[in-house]
């Protein structure tokens, strides 16, 4: 799935994004209404989706207040997890953070989401703190991970 097309998330991109994002989080979910506030927060709020033809097949986006970047979210659809969707976006996340001045990037994954884990730590996240019974149900561990970038920390 490497193949997927990256670019700006659009407003006609908010239902496919909305639908994708409860297949994959369930109750935890954003709202479409989410989606539309992420959207209008830009500048400071960056998105980008994976398309696939007409079909959208991930997202990420980013969070930047100053010289700190925060991954708000990255998904991939699960018929694509595992063939380098999320590494892409990902890839694109850290370059758009550095776009707008970031030195370091932040983000926060369940201590149980190994894959997600593994692919952060490849990638030069490491982690600096521990929230503790963060995620419920199910008092899973929140894992706060961080990565320098720009200059010469890329």
């Amino acid at each position: 799935m490497s193949g997927a097309l990256l670019r700006e998330l659009e407003w006609t991109d908010i239902e496919s994004v909305a639908a994708l994002e409860t297949d994959l989080f369930a109750d935890h979910a954003w709202s479409a209404e989410t989606w539309w506030a992420e959207l209008a927060a830009r500048p400071r709020r960056d998105y980008v989706v994976a398309v696939d033809g007409d079909r959208v097949v991930g997202y990420g986006g980013i969070d930047v207040a100053g010289e700190v970047a925060d991954i708000m979210t990255i998904a991939a659809a699960p018929e694509v997890q595992g063939r380098g969707l999320g590494r892409r976006l990902l890839d694109d996340l850290v370059r758009r953070a550095e776009q707008h001045g970031a030195t370091a990037l932040l983000l926060e994954v369940r201590a149980d989401n190994d894959p997600a884990r593994r692919l952060y730590e490849r990638t030069g996240f490491d982690v600096i703190s521990v929230r503790r019974r963060y995620y419920q149900p199910g008092d899973v561990d929140a894992l706060v991970m961080r990565k320098l970038i720009g200059g010469t920390h890329g």
